[in-house]
């Protein structure tokens, strides 16, 4: 899949350093920052690109909205009654109107190429290592492993228990949950693995949207429909989001927490749940991931 290659030069500098220093912190948690701004720490190549193209357009409008106010202080100060008591008439200025036609234009191109290479890394989703289906209840979510024998669990929002990481929570409560946040059971995925996201919601429930910032994903779980999208995580860690469809009266309590792995630890999980599910008959010859050779 082509990387967004036009922004190296930018990822080289001063942006890619913040957002290397961003990346290396999300092996903590990625949660919301008291009093912070911009996005969570990318912890996808995704993630990154969105970031990038993030920072990209926002130098693009600062400079057009900085152009357009001193155009306008210009015009202001320079052509107001007292410094023009006769003012002038005329109707067209052929440069004028070129250029305030082929600038945008221009823009627009130089914003489309990343643009569209971010979709299309966005929607086509590469060989997949496995896939998780998630299901988007009233209110909480189910998640189900169909390539490791289709066990399933719910995941609910935890309250009153300490973190299960056990890492600092800059938004933790008096109890040290991270508020609205922290799950009995999170989703479990296997790091530098390419994952198959399958989304949808109960057949009697509402529209909900499955969205973690850490990973750029956002896709709407719909009732009769199957939605799928796709992450790889760079590293371990515990990742939060929250249901981002207004989906009734307890939309604010359906987070989404993700824990990255790695694969040893991954291999050992799904083996544990296995057996609790009874769905390993035999002991288990070979890792559920054969390793690069």
């Amino acid at each position: 899949m082509a990387g967004m290659r036009w922004g190296n030069w930018l990822k080289a500098g001063f942006l890619g350093s913040v957002g290397a220093g961003l990346a290396a912190s999300a092996a903590v948690a990625a949660l919301p920052q008291d009093r912070g701004i911009g996005f969570q720490p990318a912890a996808t190549e995704v993630m990154r690109d969105v970031t990038t193209l993030h920072n990209v357009l926002l130098v693009i409008i600062t400079l057009i909205t900085a152009l357009v106010l001193a155009l306008l202080l210009w015009v202001i100060i320079r052509y107001n009654r007292k410094m023009n008591p006769a003012p002038r008439k005329f109707s067209h200025n052929v440069l004028v109107e070129i250029v305030w036609t082929v600038v945008p234009a221009l823009i627009l191109v130089f914003i489309s190429v990343p643009s569209f290479q971010l979709l299309y890394k966005q929607d086509v989703i590469p060989e997949p290592d496995l896939t998780i289906k998630t299901v988007g209840q009233t209110w909480y979510w189910d998640y189900v492993y169909p390539d490791h024998g289709g066990f399933e669990f719910s995941s609910l929002l935890l309250e009153g228990d300490p973190l299960p990481s056990g890492a600092p929570n800059p938004i933790a409560g008096p109890d040290g949950v991270p508020k609205l946040f922290a799950v009995d059971n999170p989703m479990v995925v296997p790091v530098g693995k390419v994952v198959q996201l399958q989304v949808t919601s109960s057949p009697t429930g509402v529209i909900h949207s499955w969205a973690l910032p850490a990973f750029g994903v956002k896709m709407d779980a719909i009732p009769g429909r199957l939605n799928v999208t796709w992450f790889k995580v760079d590293q371990p860690g515990d990742y939060h989001g929250q249901c981002s469809e207004i989906c009734g009266i307890r939309h604010a309590y359906m987070p989404i927490h993700v824990r990255a792995l790695p694969e040893p630890e991954f291999n050992a999980w799904v083996a544990q749940q296995q057996a609790a599910y009874g769905i390993a008959a035999a002991p288990q010859t070979a890792p559920i991931f054969a390793s690069a050779q």
